[in-house]
């Protein structure tokens, strides 16, 4: 150090800088800012607001050119859209009249189909019973005839049959036989059969109709019981509200007789 410095006067020694960091430049920040792009929900709805606003406009748009093409269009153009447009209207006017018909006629048709049916199979069940091909049960009567002296005869068993008929019976059965309407009863007092069939006593009837009118009938004076009783035959009715006929007798085919 010379004579003239002063201490302030001299230069310190410098301290080694580290390297500066890498500036952007003001591209690289526009590139930034616009990639990857940030959408707020704000902006999100905006985007949606406008996208709706302008379909809008564009149907908006196309709807007037439409008018403008029919304002543009001849008068004679316009009648005859007219009548195209009432001629469409009638043939789907028809249309739909004629598919009403054909439903309603469906309907009719599918009604009397089911009642046809109906009424069939009831004159059928009733045939049935009739004919003793099916069981049958309703309100009736039991008749048992005791014959401890073997003193009934068919004749008499007969008469009980056509006496309960008279009355409303509207199915009978002996023992274990359906009576039917050409049923017949034969042999000899303690040895009967009905229609073939072998039967013992005690005579059960089993019979359905109004038990109003079937017990009386047995119990007239002169009637069935009085008869029986006469034989030294006990007869006892009791009435119920539900027999059951349940003896059947198998479907037969005329040998000659057919439906007319």
């Amino acid at each position: 150090m010379s004579d003239g410095d002063t201490p302030g006067d001299q230069n310190p020694t410098s301290t080694p800088r580290g390297p500066e960091p890498n500036r952007l430049t003001g591209r690289q920040r526009l590139a930034a800012g616009l990639w990857p792009p940030r959408v707020t929900r704000a902006q999100l709805i905006v985007a949606v607001l406008l996208f709706v606003l302008g379909l809008g406009l564009a149907i908006q748009v196309r709807s007037n050119n439409d008018d403008n093409a029919l304002r543009g269009a001849r008068q004679e153009d316009l009648v005859r859209i007219l009548d195209e447009l009432d001629n469409r209207t009638q043939r789907l006017e028809d249309e739909k009249q004629r598919l009403d018909a054909q439903r309603s006629e469906l309907e009719t048709s599918s009604d009397q189909a089911e009642e046809a049916r109906k009424q069939t199979m009831e004159k059928e069940e009733q045939l049935g019973i009739l004919a003793g091909t099916v069981a049958a049960q309703g309100p009736g009567i039991t008749l048992t005839i005791s014959d401890p002296n073997r003193m009934v005869e068919p004749d008499m068993l007969l008469d009980t049959v056509q006496e309960l008929r008279a009355a409303g019976a509207e199915a009978i059965q002996v023992n274990n036989v359906r009576v039917i309407a050409d049923t017949y009863f034969s042999g000899t007092g303690g040895d009967i059969q009905v229609d073939g069939k072998a039967v013992q006593a005690p005579y059960s009837f089993k019979v359905i109709g109004k038990p109003q009118d079937l017990e009386p009938a047995l119990n007239i004076p002169g009637g069935v019981v009085q008869t029986l009783d006469k034989e030294q035959a006990t007869a006892t009715v009791t009435r119920a509200e539900k027999i059951i006929v349940d003896a059947l007798r198998p479907a037969e085919r005329p040998d000659y007789a057919r439906s007319s």
